[in-house]
């Protein structure tokens, strides 16, 4: 089968491609801008990509066009494809029919976390011997690719909740059908399609709807949103994460910190003690989802938790991009505030013991559709309050521009919060701001115009400073 993929350099669409790809079908797509990374990953499976959506796409003649949400009505090729009445599907569906078929698929859900328990999941299958497929927003670090497929009766899927296509308004994950889905947690998030927490608590249903009587429901005990859910309807076992009686992270021994190494508990008895690297309250929680997902395909607890001591996170998860005179730049997606306060208190927990003196500077660019929107701007504050200081970055112009007064939502943090709209003018102040042993925290769910680079180029640049 040639499918021709519109939309095809996001990330999901770039990952179902390589699926495509791997499965022995020809693929070409073509967006907007078409930008790398993924643009440098497509093209090195072989896959043509095709600059803008030009009407003379059509002469293609693939047996079926795979629409990405990007997509919407007015766009000239698939207008054309309407009035032509061509084959046209979503991508969740293709892959739900053409990929997903047949195997035991693994789904994680939820506002926060999908990306690192999506990962940690699939490391747990891949070392417990089960060489699962995935396809996952992000590059594990343990895999250095974010899709894959085998010939595994497994696949690991991040299950996003966002809308399916311009035709297709009900949540991605409902055409996944798992067999295991992992629930993380549920809050208001994309503004831009969702009225209120309650419309996506609907589309989280439908996904529980899915889920047969044999398979598995592994959920935040934590989220009233998410026991609204369930308490609709639930014809699946459940298993409950970060409470009593269900799967817990506590101290390995009286009194000792859980930072880097913590017992896990299933309804009381201790399973064995993650030792590893990663940090924060939030990964302990992803850790037990991943933990109890993999025992529902036969990966024993014990085995999963000597694994995530290798479990090496993912790339823009508090990743370090370089170091200049002692102050370490470091890369991160959070975008909503409660991933921009966890990640913070996470890079608070880690610099904790190197005294007083380490200082965080937040750099931030809200970038996402609900960001952008200004839904959440009155809680960005509160947020960052752990930071030492704050630059924030709003586009004047583009597809990212703000429809809001970024340094009017930033002014309760008072003279520690500046905000701009050069990215130029925000490396200036970082930079004249920054002193050794600082640690920068940039977050963006984009390529912030490169900002990690300019920053250490221009640490680089100036003359060296003596520690305070």
């Amino acid at each position: 089968m040639h499918i021709h993929i519109l939309g095809i350099c996001g990330t999901f669409m770039g990952g179902l491609a390589v699926l495509a790809r791997e499965a022995g079908h020809k693929v070409t797509g073509c967006d907007a801008g078409v930008y790398p990374p993924m643009s440098t990953q497509l093209e090195a499976q072989g896959i043509e990509l095709i600059e803008g959506y030009g009407v003379e796409q059509l002469s293609l003649e693939p047996d079926l066009f795979v629409i990405g949400n990007v997509v919407t009505r007015g766009n000239p090729l698939m207008e054309a494809i309407l009035d032509r009445g061509l084959p046209y599907t979503s991508g969740p569906q293709w892959l739900g029919e053409h990929v997903l078929a047949g195997k035991w698929v693994l789904a994680v859900a939820g506002t926060h976390g999908k990306t690192t328990t999506s990962s940690m999941l699939a490391w747990l299958l891949e070392e417990g011997g089960l060489n699962p497929g995935f396809l996952i927003g992000g590059v594990p670090l343990n895999f250095g690719i974010s899709a894959r497929l085998t010939d595994s009766s497994f696949f690991v899927i991040e299950a996003d909740e966002y809308d399916t296509a311009f035709f297709d308004k009900r949540s991605k994950f409902v055409h996944y059908r798992p067999r295991t889905a992992v629930l993380n947690n549920l809050e208001f998030d994309h503004a831009d399609i969702f009225p209120d927490l309650a419309a996506i608590e609907t589309q989280f249903h439908h996904l529980v709807r899915t889920v047969p009587g044999v398979g598995r429901i592994v959920t935040n005990g934590r989220e009233a949103a998410l026991e609204r859910v369930l308490t609709r309807g639930c014809w699946s076992g459940v298993e409950r994460f970060g409470v009593e009686g269900g799967w817990q992270a506590l101290p390995a021994t009286d009194g000792a910190p859980v930072d880097e190494q913590f017992a896990v508990y299933w309804e009381g008895e201790r399973l064995g003690v993650v030792d590893w690297q990663v940090q924060g309250e939030h990964n302990r929680m992803n850790a037990l989802a991943a933990i109890a997902a993999a025992r529902s395909v036969g990966v024993p607890p014990s085995q999963a938790v000597k694994s995530l001591g290798s479990f090496r996170n993912v790339k823009r998860r508090m990743e370090v991009k370089g170091s200049v005179d002692g102050i370490t730049v470091y890369d991160d997606f959070a975008h909503h505030p409660t991933a921009i306060e966890t990640t913070v208190a996470g890079l608070r927990t880690r610099i904790g013991g190197e005294g007083k003196t380490a200082r965080i500077l937040a750099v931030l660019e809200p970038r996402s559709n609900t960001m952008k929107l200004g839904t959440m701007k009155a809680q960005l504050p509160s947020s960052l309050a752990d930071a030492d200081l704050v630059f924030g970055y709003g586009a004047r112009e583009g597809r990212d521009k703000l429809g809001w007064d970024l340094a009017g939502a930033l002014a309760p943090l008072g003279a520690k919060a500046q905000a701009f709209n050069e990215i130029d003018q925000l490396v200036k102040a970082v930079v004249a701001a920054a002193q050794p042993g600082d640690h920068v925290l940039v977050m963006s769910n984009g390529g912030f115009g490169g900002v990690h680079q300019k920053l250490l180029d221009a640490l680089s640049a100036r003359p060296a400073r003596g520690h305070a």
